[in-house]
């Protein structure tokens, strides 16, 4: 394939850091501030349902983890694909980064249809486990089976939108982003109240948003002006390649797996110390203080095509100086979302609900989780530098030690001493201690970067070579 394909990225080597990282980051912020509110919308419209409105909640916040765990699965192909992919553009190798396109396709269908399978054969062992209750299971069997039906759907949707934003489309995957969210909130309330099928409803305008941008996305690779885009093989399977990928998505694999367990823990702790209701009041926290944290997100996403890129062309200047920025503008972001937390907690807890038991227990958990908040944000960025770069340890590290390894012994312990609000405060204390662990380790590999000379080996570094 010519070196001058349609498409092709190459001024992410050359234009400036700070305008590359705006224009790849904005509409990644939009995007994932977009999915959060997608996220958001299921919840604002089943919160406000006549009678079962809080019920209904805790039966979504019961069937977040298994969510998520789907999301881990989709993440493990997507992240470690579109990662190689960045990098492999960067070498100017677009026959292998066709490849792996087609890599991507085959184990997001093979994975999407092994996990709708399990979920559906164990639906109601599972959701007991996580948490269900003779009040909430009828609400979450009804909301879990629709999505898992149409999981290989959403596992294909978000894997090749991150392959659109890593080959150089940043807009085309925002709007695809928002194309779901507008349908999603146009759909929602006709399901929901017009035709009189709930919580079941929600999860039909979901499937269907899903569905729709994945038809576009296909259509974007079927193009073959496109700098990858579907070949004649586009099923086959390269197992070489297929290990370097899900090595590298192994990290957020086990952030997003990490975040189901803990979750689990934290619904069967919340249920033992404080019921139905108090599930419910964490799952709006978790909403709220999410949007926060798919801006950062965003700012992942358009700090990674140039940190990849450039990784791959050796110039290591401008590895460092996106990480840098990338986790400036991220503090900001979770600061905000500290800020509002502690100021106006009620105002965002009263989005969600207008249930007066309900609104308290949210006020109060608003202020207790998000209380180190602002730390977060660096944490994310870092951690996400790592993967970028194919530290694979490293990144895994990082995902496992804010999450599992912390959190889950605090979530079990705190509770002993101080009953439900433990459970609260497990994760401010985990959040400032994994800090200060990130901080030391991120520091070391920016001092690293700055003895390397553009074009020296990366060795040295330990992350991907190609």
């Amino acid at each position: 394939m010519s070196q001058q394909v349609s498409g092709a990225p190459l001024e992410l080597g050359t234009e400036r850091i700070g305008s590359l990282l705006r224009r790849y980051a904005i509409p990644g912020i939009i995007a994932m501030t977009a999915t959060s509110i997608y996220n958001m919308v299921d919840s604002i419209f089943i919160g406000h349902l006549p009678g079962v409105g809080s019920v209904a909640l805790s039966a979504l916040g019961i069937c977040n983890p298994i969510m998520n765990l789907g999301v881990a699965l989709g993440t493990l192909v997507g992240v470690g694909s579109s990662t190689i992919i960045s990098v492999m553009l960067g070498q100017h190798n677009y026959r292998s980064a066709q490849k792996v396109l087609g890599n991507m396709v085959t184990m997001n269908l093979v994975l999407g249809v092994l996990f709708s399978v399990l979920v559906l054969a164990f639906e109601e062992p599972i959701l007991r486990f996580f948490g269900a209750s003779d009040i909430t299971m009828p609400f979450a069997k009804q909301y879990l089976t629709v999505l898992m039906i149409g999981n290989v759907i959403a596992h294909m949707y978000h894997g090749l939108n991150n392959l659109i934003r890593a080959c150089g489309n940043p807009k085309l995957a925002m709007g695809l982003t928002l194309f779901t969210v507008i349908s999603n909130t146009v759909l929602d309330p006709v399901f929901i109240y017009v035709l009189g099928l709930g919580v079941q409803g929600a999860a039909i305008a979901t499937v269907l948003c899903q569905f729709l941008a994945l038809i576009w996305a296909f259509l974007f690779f079927s193009r073959e002006t496109s700098v990858v885009h579907f070949g004649k093989h586009v099923l086959e399977f390269h197992w070489k390649m297929a290990k370097s990928s899900l090595s590298i998505g192994m990290g957020p694999f086990l952030m997003n797996s990490a975040a189901c367990i803990v979750n689990l823990f934290i619904n069967q702790q919340l249920l033992k110390y404080g019921g139905d209701l108090a599930i419910g009041a964490f799952g709006v926290v978790a909403r709220f203080s999410f949007l926060f944290v798919m801006v950062v997100m965003g700012l992942n996403q358009g700090m990674q095509p140039i940190a990849g890129y450039n990784y791959g062309a050796r110039q290591y200047g401008r590895v460092r100086k996106v990480y840098i920025l990338t986790a400036g503008w991220a503090t900001l972001v979770t600061t905000l979302g500290f800020l509002i937390s502690m100021i106006f907690p009620r105002a965002a807890v009263g989005i969600f609900t207008n249930d007066p038991a309900l609104l308290d227990l949210g006020v109060h958990g608003m202020r207790c989780l998000n209380v180190c908040l602002f730390l977060v944000g660096m944490q994310m960025v870092s951690t996400n530098f790592f993967q970028c770069l194919g530290m694979v340890r490293k990144s895994i590290f990082l995902s496992l030690i804010r999450q599992l390894i912390l959190l889950v012994p605090l979530v079990y312990l705190l509770p002993l001493w101080l009953g439900v609000d433990g459970v609260w405060y497990s994760y401010p204390l985990s959040d400032a201690i994994s800090f200060i662990i990130t901080g030391v380790m991120v520091l070391s590999l920016l001092r690293k970067f700055k003895t390397l000379k553009d074009g020296d080996s990366p060795a040295v570094l330990g992350g991907y070579e190609g």
